[in-house]
């Protein structure tokens, strides 16, 4: 193993990022260095490559090694880790916990506020090698394909979002149908809602929701959301939204068109504060609101692996686009573009 490796950085506080060499990382008694089969980008990502007021208020480090999202191989530990070995296939758990905090005890690791998120808080997977706590690499099957694994992570976020309310014998609205959302989608199909509605203002995404058994599809763009979901729902509104896209519109529709006593589930980042009337879309309403942010340490992981070992989710569809390292511009441009489901880079 070479002393230094390809990373791609944010080098400064603007748009855009760089491709440059830095030394592996060292590991510590307690770490496992891992060589990165995949990584994969996230929203979280886009909003840090385009430097938006979102990521201006929370990236503290610069320069910063981007990506949360990763797969890889165990090529060395260090001298207190016993129950990961070299050789081991792993997929990543993005947050690094104090494990001997409060926050972690009580199973609330994800929100603690001293907790860190690589590729956001710390050098993260848009690398050639990851140092990590052995408690953040968790073993895959030797024979799960790269482009399941390298979505472990971002599956996570779909698992916590889809099982945070009750879907079964629900009307399901889906808000965003980028990669998370099409997870999501996927989710709720397994727990079994009665009918699902996805939005997005893309074209692309919305089929894509169509062919994964989205029961209705809408694009805000050139039709009314709220108009259209009260039609489907016989004027009633849904049970749930799952507001995956971050679009103050969409999140502001979203909510009107919840039930009375329903739950609204909110993952997607908008990437400025945004005003709405709290008192009549939710408080009068009698709505649950729950935000997402991450796994549940370990039980979303859990849920997450169960699911896969059943075969009650199929996420071989989800990556369309795959790059190298060095094409890391083609590959946040398909991102963002809309035509894409999940993009992923191999080091």
């Amino acid at each position: 193993m070479t002393d230094t490796m390809r990373a791609v950085v944010k080098p400064a506080r603007q748009p855009g990022l760089t491709l440059t060499t830095k030394d592996v990382p060292a590991i510590g008694p307690r770490d496992v260095l891992i060589k990165v089969r995949a990584t994969s980008i996230c929203g979280t990502d886009l909003h840090i490559y385009d430097w938006d007021a979102w990521a201006q208020g929370r990236i503290k480090h610069i320069p910063l090694v981007q990506g949360h999202e990763l797969c890889g191989d165990v090529v060395d530990v260090g001298p207190e880790v016993t129950r990961v070995r070299v050789g081991d296939f792993v997929s990543a758990e993005s947050h690094i916990v104090d494990y001997d905090g409060d926050y972690y005890r009580r199973g609330l690791g994800h929100v603690a506020p001293e907790t860190q998120i690589i590729g956001v808080d710390r050098d993260g997977s848009f690398a050639e090698y990851i140092a990590l706590p052995w408690q953040n690499a968790r073993k895959n099957p030797g024979d799960m394909p790269t482009h399941v694994a390298v979505l472990k992570e971002n599956f996570g976020n779909a698992i916590h979002t889809g099982f945070a309310a009750e879907l079964e014998g629900k009307d399901v609205l889906i808000t965003g149908c980028g990669p998370v959302g099409l997870m999501t989608l996927l989710i709720a199909h397994a727990r079994g809602a009665r009918t699902i509605v996805a939005a997005d203002v893309s074209d692309y995404r919305i089929q894509f929701a169509r062919r994964l058994g989205a029961d209705h599809i809408v694009n805000p763009k050139s039709e009314s959301m709220v108009e259209k979901v009260r039609d489907i729902t016989r004027g009633e509104g849904v049970d749930v939204l799952l507001e995956m896209s971050g679009a103050p519109s969409a999140i502001v529709q979203g909510l009107s068109l919840v039930k009375y006593a329903g739950c609204a589930v909110a993952f997607g980042l908008p990437s400025k504060p945004l005003e709405f009337d709290l008192s009549n879309l939710v408080i009068f309403k009698g709505i649950t609101v729950y935000g997402i942010i991450g796994r549940k340490m370990w039980q979303t992981w859990e849920q997450m692996e169960d699911l896969l070992a059943r075969g009650k989710v199929d996420l071989s569809p989800i990556v369309t686009h795959t790059f190298r390292l060095d094409e890391f511009d083609k590959a946040f441009a398909a991102m963002a573009s809309g035509n894409s489901g999940k993009v992923m880079m191999i080091p």
